[in-house]
């Protein structure tokens, strides 16, 4: 049970394992993009080109899923980054239902594990599996993998490491449930509680009042998707009217300069750099994306920039 490429890989790993996979379920299709065509999800992409059952309920409840889901009699159910399930479902299998989670529980429960572990600074994060629960993340532990987190690593070089770590333990947990080795136990109580709620607008905002580093964090942690973003000084018309134009940043450099001017200001766009005054020290955006515009590098962008066309100030 899965729904993005993330849960590709851990699909494909256990069909490669030799496990047989009866069924897989999947979000139904949506519509999508400016012609608002019917899309499928990855795990369906997949499923359907190795020939694989495929179910996509609208709701977990329903009946005729239900019996549909009784009659492919899996000994387990595996989910990966799929959606909440009632206990009919997961209590189904004689075997349980197990979920593959990027963090190390009881860290960074949520929907935004990866996002959250980079954005707060982590060195290092993982995979864990676990038994499911009327809770969300708070089931057995089964295994669980160390990842390391790099200075350089951003949300999307981070989710591959990921993608690939939790493929590999959830093979590994598969075989200790067939083997009957498998020892659930307790996830323990943190220290400090870290959670990973679901990333919304406001909290992809950059506020350039923090410091150079918490900036740099925050920017690596929501790149490439959603991306942070900041406004610049131009007013985009809508149909609402007028609003401040959105600059979207993917990837900045931490100076060692210590600001002197207001968090926010832009001290200079010379020598093919944009460098951005915070509470400590001066950063250099690298990679940008203006409103209206193509993602791109900061030097292209100032080939076209005027800065008295915007504002000497990001906010």
């Amino acid at each position: 049970m899965g729904t993005p490429e993330f849960a590709v890989a851990t699909l494909d790993a256990i069909r490669k394992a030799g496990h047989e996979v009866v069924c897989v379920v999947t979000q139904p299709d949506k519509p999508a993009g400016r012609g608002q065509q019917m899309h499928c999800s990855d795990v369906k992409k997949y499923a359907v080109e190795q020939q694989l059952p495929v179910l996509q309920p609208e709701k977990m409840k329903d009946e005729t899923f239900l019996d549909a889901l009784r009659c492919y009699q899996a000994d387990v159910f595996v989910v990966v980054a799929f959606r909440m399930l009632p206990q009919c479902v997961y209590q189904m299998p004689p075997m349980g239902t197990f979920n593959v989670h990027a963090s190390l529980l009881p860290l960074y429960r949520g929907a935004a594990p990866i996002q959250r572990a980079i954005m707060n600074g982590e060195t290092k994060t993982g995979v864990t599996t676990f038994l499911l629960d009327e809770h969300t993340d708070t089931g057995e532990m089964l295994m669980q993998r160390e990842v390391e987190i790099t200075n350089e690593d951003n949300a999307g070089t981070l989710h591959d490491k990921l993608m690939m770590a939790g493929a590999e333990v959830a093979v590994e947990t598969l075989q200790a449930l067939v083997d009957g080795t498998a020892n659930p136990i307790p996830q323990p109580i943190p220290e400090e509680i870290k959670l990973a709620p679901k990333i919304f607008k406001e909290d992809m905002l950059i506020h350039w009042d923090d410091t150079a580093e918490h900036i740099y964090n925050h920017v690596r942690g929501l790149s490439p998707y959603p991306a942070a973003f900041t406004h610049i000084g131009l007013h985009v018309s809508t149909e609402d009217g007028l609003k401040p134009c959105v600059l979207k940043i993917f990837e900045i450099e931490v100076l060692d300069v210590q600001s002197r001017q207001k968090p926010g200001s832009i001290r200079g766009i010379s020598d093919k750099k944009l460098i951005i005054s915070t509470k400590d020290f001066d950063i250099s955006v690298k990679i940008l994306q203006i409103e209206g515009k193509k993602r791109m590098r900061t030097e292209d962008f100032l080939a076209g920039f005027r800065a008295n066309n915007y504002t000497d100030f990001l906010y």
